[in-house]
C-alpha cells in the first residue's frame, strides 16, 4: 500500500504563483511514476503533468511552459510548481503515484494507482 498526500494549495492572484507538493510512502518511490490531475467544479479530472521514474517529464497544453513537474527521490516527494495562475487553474489539484508496468500513457488517471485526498488551489482574478 502507498500513502500519498498533497500539500500546498491556497488561494492566489492571477498572475501569481504557488508550489503544491506530493509526499508518498514506499521503499520503491525512486521506480514509480507520479502524476498531477485536477478537477474543477462540473467539470471531469484532468491530466496536468507527470514525471516518469526517468524524470522524464509530460505536460498538458494548458499548462505548458507556465507548470513545471519535478521529484525528489530522496524525499519521496514530487513537486508541482505553478507560474502565472490563472482564474481557470482553479481546481482540486490530485497528486497520483503509478506503480505497475505502464499500459498505455502517463495522461490516462487509469495508469495511477494511488491518490492523495487533493488540495485546493483558488485563482482570483
Amino acid at each position: 500500500q502507498v500513502h500519498v498526500e498533497e500539500s500546498g494549495g491556497g488561494l492566489v492572484q492571477a498572475g501569481g504563483s504557488l508550489r503544491l507538493s506530493c509526499a508518498a510512502s514506499g521503499r520503491t518511490f525512486s521506480r514509480f511514476r507520479m502524476g498531477w490531475f485536477r478537477q474543477a467544479p462540473g467539470e471531469e479530472r484532468e491530466f496536468v503533468a507527470a514525471i516518469a521514474w526517468s524524470a522524464s517529464t509530460y505536460y498538458a497544453d494548458s499548462v505548458k511552459g507556465r507548470f513545471t513537474i519535478s521529484r525528489d527521490n530522496a524525499k519521496n516527494t514530487v513537486y508541482l510548481q505553478m507560474n502565472s495562475l490563472k482564474p481557470e487553474d482553479t481546481a482540486v489539484y490530485y497528486c497520483a503515484a503509478g506503480v505497475g508496468l505502464l499500459g498505455s500513457n502517463y495522461y490516462n488517471s487509469h495508469e495511477y494507482d494511488y491518490w492523495g485526498q487533493g488540495t485546493q488551489v483558488t485563482v482570483s482574478s
